[in-house]
């Protein structure tokens, strides 16, 4: 595409939705001022680390609504597109070139989409100049990571005292049949319809489901200011970009961090059907309240889904009991096509959470009560060797091998969706899972099962396992 003058928010006002556009945006009320280094660090693209981030996750942003679920596949298409942050007088513009049409309506950029550009800049400034130098930091210290996590949210206005507890945390894969997508979509009605706010992964499928249903929930109650957090991070956001309905985005620096923003923010917890994303944040979950610190605390989980989706529940509920045992059982409860009693379930189970903050005088908007074990906290880097040397065994305590399960489905996540992870297995093959039998067992049973209900990948695409189970 030719370069021509830019006007700012707008540029080609040909521009359809398949075509890449050129535009000069300014920021509505994000982020609009930033220090020299900062500028510095972002100018030049030849400075590697921090503008290929920002490049990365502005682009998935802008691809709002893509069919595509390959960070690669995404990263490859829009290989010409790069961005500017242009420091002048009154503050700061981003320069786009060959940005993807889809995001512009008659050349302008889309205001829901400009909030989430400005959000990504935001915090990807903020976690390298207060969190990344900050050398009072150990980020292998537990208190330290949860820190870094609450000042991260708390810089991006996700935090908010003097309130009731009555976010709504909603797991579910982005790969859904329609029946399981329209389910998580009056879940989120029921839920909206009661006062109750949304925080979901941000992307499409049973993360967009509950924030349209909750949207027309505050509608009908005349609630003006219905909350619809995304929390996301770099790994998984061109696979799983913001989806429109998102209104609060905030980006943590890698998965770990992100899964835990979930349940230090979280009030009660609905999943939804999925795959091995959706496993690996169950796991996480289940893992964290088998902490024996954690036996006392309230904590509303609930599975469900309509009547199609019951078996896969079953086989969940199943692969739980197997590798984790009964006890990891007793800390969920299923309810199938009630999506009336889901929510009248999650609201009064909150009345328990806030009598227990209350009572504790821990916070509403953040719980700093809850232990999170390190083995859930550091990054778990998925290469080859990592993913072959997981500890998959019954011969330590049932928290620690949740966490090493829950690190077997984060590899093959990586595997499957993330740009690092797909160049790996396209260049060293599978990743090799081993352990006992009484684990890799039902491991490569829920696998199959996955693989079968089409729940690896977006509904028509074809799926290459990026693993292999040694049973």
């Amino acid at each position: 595409m030719s370069h021509t003058a830019r006007s700012q928010s707008s540029i080609d006002t040909q521009a359809s939705s398949n075509q890449k556009v050129n535009a000069l945006v300014s920021p509505g009320e994000s982020l609009d001022i930033l220090s020299k280094i900062e500028m510095e660090q972002l100018l030049d693209s030849s400075q590697g680390g921090l503008y290929k981030l920002f490049r990365r996750c502005s682009l998935a942003v802008l691809n709002c609504g893509s069919e595509i679920d390959d960070g690669r596949a995404v990263l490859d298409e829009f290989s010409d597109y790069s961005i500017r942050v242009l420091q002048q007088g009154r503050g700061i513009k981003l320069d786009l070139e060959n940005a993807p049409g889809s995001a512009f309506v008659d050349g302008v950029l889309v205001h829901g989409i400009k909030d989430h550009l400005f959000a990504v800049l935001r915090d990807i400034v903020f976690i390298n100049t207060e969190i990344k130098g900050d050398q009072g930091l150990d980020l292998t210290q537990s208190s330290d990571i949860t820190n870094v996590v609450f000042h991260i949210l708390r810089n991006a206005g996700i935090l908010r005292p003097r309130k009731r507890p009555d976010m709504i945390v909603c797991w579910g894969g982005h790969s859904i049949k329609r029946e399981e997508y329209d389910y998580s979509k009056e879940i989120g009605y029921q839920l909206g319809l009661r006062g109750l706010n949304i925080c979901t992964g941000c992307g499409p499928g049973a993360m967009k489901g509950p924030m349209k249903g909750a949207m027309i929930g505050h509608t009908k109650q005349r609630i003006k200011d219905g909350r619809y957090v995304g929390i996301t991070e770099p790994g998984i956001i061109a696979a799983e970009p913001p989806n429109p309905i998102v209104n609060e985005l905030v980006i943590l620096p890698d998965i770990e961090k992100r899964l835990e923003a979930f349940v230090r923010t979280g009030h009660g917890f609905v999943v939804f059907p999925g795959g091995v994303g959706t496993a690996e944040e169950v796991l996480l979950l289940v893992g964290i309240l088998l902490h024996p610190s954690n036996a006392d605390m309230p904590f509303p989980l609930i599975f469900t889904g309509p009547k199609s989706s019951e078996k896969y529940f079953e086989q969940i509920d199943r692969f739980i009991g197997d590798t984790l045992g009964e006890v990891a059982r007793q800390k969920y409860s299923i309810i199938i096509d009630n999506p009336v009693l889901v929510a009248r379930e999650i609201k009064q189970q909150i009345k328990a959470v806030q009598q227990f903050r209350k009572s504790n005088h821990d916070a509403y908007y953040f719980n700093w009560q809850l232990r999170i074990q390190p083995a859930f906290q550091l990054p778990f880097i998925p290469n080859h060797a990592e993913m072959a040397g997981l500890a998959l065994h019954k011969n330590q305590p049932v928290h620690e091998l949740a966490a090493n399960l829950r690190k077997a489905f984060s590899g093959i996540v990586a595997g499957n969706v993330k740009e690092e992870g797909i160049r790996s297995i396209a260049q060293f093959g599978p990743f090799k899972i081993d352990g006992d039998q009484a684990i890799t067992k039902p491991l490569d049973h829920l696998l199959r099962s996955f693989v079968a209900q089409q729940r690896m990948k977006l509904p028509g695409t074809s799926y290459e396992p990026c693993y292999e189970i040694i049973t």
